[in-house]
């Protein structure tokens, strides 16, 4: 009677960490409606007063985007700069705040902005109507035209707009230059990836025939890789102009942002300061710059990969264990539960966890790091499977066994932990290995988040070299030679289990 007021112990621990968010979150969504129809009451709203009382500015972009925004190192440490970047270090000065860098894939930057992971996004966004149903946009500050990147060797076969009709071409997911390649070129076909990087990758390799971005962005690519070539294009669509993004109601720090957009267009900053300071960078990077001089960003990756592979595999294997049981034992409430949890880890796709998780349960715990979040949506992941693989190696055990040792005066416990356990561990630890060799490799999704393991990195070497296969190459050969390092420690107890029966 104890083991079950244990079992269901634990499920209630379980079971609140997972449905509470979930009431939390609904809660919150019906109190979000109130406070936007009390807000239309309200004139004023809190927005700059809580920034200056946290005392810093969170800014979400996506730094692959030169000169808007990208990285360079400074004494081997990660440096966002660019103009826009410029502008942000700007901003948080007017307000007398510490400025708090997220970069993330441009497609995520309104839902982390919707569900308070970042206060604005500085990521060369457009102010297009349908974005303004979502958030707020502070005054323009730059206008730019569209540019095709293309092969140089490919130059000549693109001079007019209508000689990418049955064209691949490329642009970044939930840009302005994506809506535009499929309303304004008839007949192409748009392929669209998160990063700007792994499409000039795409355009390299000849999988698409041209990349559409901004002009100073196709410019600082063209001017970065001799193999590489800027076109202007006459599009049909008028470009927005580029602005900070807003939480919808967040007027009073949309109106703080307006101050120093207009105190920097009065200086024309952009065009005297920031510009040049950016091109500065992107030459100075450009004589220095070789993928083997970023070694400690793939140093940093390989750090942050096997801290989320070590705890993910221990929070794993609780949580398969826990589960396992739970659907050997003989109360239909806790067979249940186990089989929902199971079935419901492993039919959805882990990136979509890992964002539900970030998105979805930190717009209720504010403060939860992006590596916390990938730690706990991994964990989930890996117990779903962990639990079936227990539960495979306890039902291989045939029943004599049992039998036999309960009839040599052993206890239920005893028998469980001294014969059934190791003959079962002993049969499933190959398949053990394959899920903590699998966990390695899939911790790389947690990328999507901005949590800066060896994948996140190599896209930051990407946009900072203006090479996009060695840097990938590198990162293959650092993932083989982890996997199968571990593979021979897990080789290693697996032949002394053998010989120990």
């Amino acid at each position: 009677m104890k083991k079950h007021h244990i079992l269901l112990l634990l499920l209630t621990l379980c079971i609140s960490l997972i449905v509470s968010p979930l009431g939390a979150f609904a809660a919150s969504s019906s109190s979000s409606s109130a406070s936007s129809s009390s807000s239309q009451v309200t004139t004023t709203d809190d927005s700059l007063q809580r920034i200056k009382q946290k005392g810093t500015l969170v800014v979400g972009t996506s730094a692959d985007y030169p000169p808007y925004e990208f990285t360079t190192k400074d004494h081997g440490k990660t440096k966002y700069v660019g103009f826009e970047m410029d502008m942000a270090r700007q901003f948080a000065k007017d307000l007398g705040v510490k400025l708090v860098i997220k970069n993330m894939d441009f497609d995520s930057l309104l839902v982390a902005l919707e569900t308070g992971k970042v206060d604005c996004v500085i990521a060369g966004m457009n102010a297009t109507p349908e974005r303004k149903k979502s958030v707020d946009f502070s005054n323009s500050y730059y206008t730019g035209h569209s540019y095709m990147l293309v092969n140089k060797s490919d130059q000549a076969e693109f001079k007019k707009l209508s000689d990418y009709k049955g064209k691949t071409i490329g642009a970044q997911n939930g840009t302005t230059q994506y809506t535009m390649a499929k309303d304004d070129i008839p007949g192409a076909k748009v392929k669209g990836l998160a990063k700007l990087s792994q499409l000039v990758i795409g355009l390299q390799s000849h999988k698409v025939d041209a990349v559409m971005a901004d002009a100073a962005t196709a410019k600082a690519y063209a001017e970065n890789n001799s193999n590489l070539a800027a076109i202007k294009v006459p599009m049909n669509t008028k470009v927005p102009g580029t602005a900070m993004a807003f939480h919808k109601g967040d007027n009073s720090l949309r109106a703080a942002a307006n101050q120093t957009i207009a105190n920097v267009q009065q200086k024309d900053l952009i065009n005297k300061k920031y510009l040049p300071a950016a091109a500065s960078h992107m030459k100075s990077y450009k004589k220095q710059n070789t993928v083997l001089s970023y070694w400690r960003y793939f140093t940093k990756g390989v750090e942050y990969t096997l801290i989320i592979t070590v705890l993910s595999v221990f929070f794993g294997f609780i949580l398969g264990t826990l589960f396992a049981l739970m659907r050997l034992s003989k109360n239909k409430l806790l067979h249940s539960i186990a089989v929902c949890y199971i079935e419901f880890l492993r039919g959805t796709p882990m990136m979509v966890q890992i964002m539900f998780v970030y998105f979805g349960i930190g717009a209720i715990i504010q403060s939860m790091p992006a590596l916390i979040a990938g730690i706990i949506a991994v964990s989930l992941n890996s117990g779903a499977y962990v639990a079936e693989i227990i539960r495979s190696g306890i039902q291989s055990i045939p029943l004599g066994q049992t039998e036999a040792a309960r009839s040599l005066g052993m206890s239920k416990k005893t028998t469980f932990q001294e014969v059934i356990m190791p003959q079962a561990l002993k049969n499933i630890w190959p398949a053990l290995g394959n899920e903590l060799i699998t966990l390695l490799k899939d911790s790389s999704l947690v990328s999507v988040i901005g949590v800066g393991e060896l994948m996140y990195e190599t896209q930051l070497v990407q946009s900072a070299t203006y090479k996009g296969v060695l840097p990938l190459f590198i990162t293959m050969l650092i993932y083989f030679v982890l996997t199968f390092t571990l593979s021979r420690i897990l080789l290693h107890f697996e032949r002394k289990m053998k010989y120990a029966h």
